[in-house]
């Protein structure tokens, strides 16, 4: 069997991420397949003996597919060992990387219908070169706000590969419901 890992991304961290995980599972002998949420309907869920879902956080949203797709399959997520981490800039401050202590994630949690067995929050990276004017603009605001990186021409990768390394572990460990 194996293990679905699905992934919603604005910028392509939240793919890195997701592939990094999958990298440490194989290395602790879980078998995976990644999947874009964006991009998926049909799922042949009894491939699957555990599902993981990521998703980025952008102005303070998750992409709505991610919402549509766990109201829809909320009764196999639930029947199935599931985690769940959400990416976001937030999480560049220590202090806001749990789901207890990340608002975005923590709302979402309480609202979904499904409950994953085990979720994280992985700060994100923040990409001005590639962001469109109206991006650069708004995020450099919300940089500046919030006391983060304003300089325009550069990527910064705040992600901390040895949280999401652990992450992995933590996945790894979950057993058949």
């Amino acid at each position: 069997m194996k293990t679905l890992m699905l992934f919603s991304t604005r910028d392509g961290q939240t793919r890195e991420i997701a592939a990094y995980l999958c990298s440490q599972l194989h290395e602790l002998g879980v078998d995976t397949a990644m999947v874009d949420l964006n991009r998926t309907d049909n799922i042949e869920w009894q491939l699957y003996d555990r599902v993981i879902i990521g998703a980025s956080i952008r102005y303070g949203h998750f992409h709505p597919a991610l919402d549509r797709f766990v109201k829809k399959h909320a009764t196999v997520l639930q029947a199935v060992p599931s985690a769940f981490f959400s990416v976001n800039l937030v999480a560049r401050k220590p202090e806001k990387r749990s789901p207890q202590t990340n608002s975005y994630t923590r709302k979402f949690l309480l609202r979904s219908p499904w409950h994953p067995d085990t979720s994280a929050v992985f700060a994100g990276a923040l990409r001005y070169p590639r962001y469109g004017w109206f991006d650069r603009f708004m995020i450099r605001l919300i940089m500046k706000m919030t006391g983060g990186e304003t300089d325009t021409s550069k990527e910064v990768v705040y992600t901390d590969w040895e949280q999401v390394a652990g992450f992995a572990k933590e996945i790894a460990q979950l057993s058949r419901k």
